[in-house]
């Protein structure tokens, strides 16, 4: 009798986790997973592989999670195969190249059961680099719970990262699949759809470990994720003209959506000029005024940092061309 009233208490959370070639990362992954199962908690795993290698194949198997192919390219499209497969209560997702904390799911699992009328809850996140260490306090310390001043604040620079989301399978009709148009920002578009659908809970619970890229390493991604933030933001901000107190609100929003971009290059260019990478450090700036022609120039006037960075890097440049004709 016992056994089966645990088996009656035991709790399902389908979690999806897309990945391509990472097979080492993904281990990490799965093993975080499984290390939070017990008698109260059991794990659906459902990797979704658009990278297709046998590599990937097999850690699922060595995990016990469930294999899905995807031929469509993406971690959209990945997850959104996830979603059809998923069968648990809840539905959580985990990146390949991040690991979840010890504490996640039983404290949203606990607040959905205290607050029945949530469809979703967010949680806190740690960045870390590459070797897992932390790079920063959890974050955010808090949510509004009123859904207008979510959505604000969810279009004003806010991005909870997906692998500390976790959604009533009951919700999914109301937050729909991930748009694979959307080559990036696929997630954050899906939360903002649940947020505009359910009320969203929070819990101050470091939930994921997300592993970050070194800083000013990846230029390329960085510019082709601009014009899908922008997409992203106009197509809820001006559909939900409600949730701000004046145009000006609405405009403090989408330079706070677009602030990390401006920050990414900003800071790769006093980097690279301090490593005496001239031209690259030029390269960072002319993307950063590019993008953001008034926030870039207020920056080189005010900014000491900044203007030194940029000025050294076009005496450098100039230094590097009279040497070479000497020579």
């Amino acid at each position: 009798m016992k056994a089966l009233k645990s088996m009656k208490l035991r709790r399902l959370v389908s979690v999806i986790v897309p990945t391509y070639n990472r097979p080492v990362l993904l281990r990490e992954a799965l093993a975080s997973i499984r290390a939070l199962e017990g008698d109260d908690l059991e794990f659906e795993i459902l990797v979704c592989d658009n990278g297709l290698t046998a590599e990937s194949k097999q850690a699922t198997a060595d995990w016990e999670a469930f294999y899905i192919p995807v031929e469509i390219k993406g971690a959209g499209a990945a997850r959104n195969a996830g979603l059809k497969a998923a069968t648990g209560e809840f539905i959580a997702f985990l990146d390949d190249d991040d690991i979840w904390a010890p504490g996640n799911i039983r404290p949203h699992i606990a607040l959905f059961d205290a607050k029945p009328s949530l469809g979703a809850i967010f949680s806190q996140i740690v960045y870390t680099d590459a070797d897992r260490v932390p790079i920063g306090n959890p974050w955010p310390d808090s949510l509004p719970d009123e859904r207008s001043e979510l959505l604000r604040k969810l279009l004003s620079g806010y991005y909870p990262q997906i692998g500390g989301t976790v959604i009533r399978s009951t919700s999914l009709r109301g937050a729909g699949e991930f748009d694979v148009s959307l080559i990036g920002d696929q997630d954050w578009d899906w939360q903002i759809r649940i947020a505009k659908a359910h009320s969203v809970g929070f819990v101050k619970v470091p939930a994921v470990f997300v592993r970050e890229r070194p800083a000013g390493s990846f230029d390329e991604l960085q510019l082709r994720r601009i014009p899908y933030s922008r997409q992203v933001f106009f197509r809820h901000a001006f559909s939900n003209l409600r949730i701000w107190k004046s145009p000006f609100d609405l405009w403090r929003g989408y330079r706070l959506t677009l602030w990390l971009y401006y920050k990414y290059f900003t800071d790769a260019g006093i980097e690279r000029a301090n490593r005496q990478e001239y031209r690259s450090a030029l390269k960072a700036f002319w993307y950063a005024f590019y993008y953001f022609p008034v926030r870039t120039t207020r920056n080189l006037l005010s900014n000491h940092s900044a203007r030194s960075a940029f000025r050294n890097s076009i005496f450098g440049i100039f230094s590097l061309k009279a040497e070479n004709l000497v020579d």
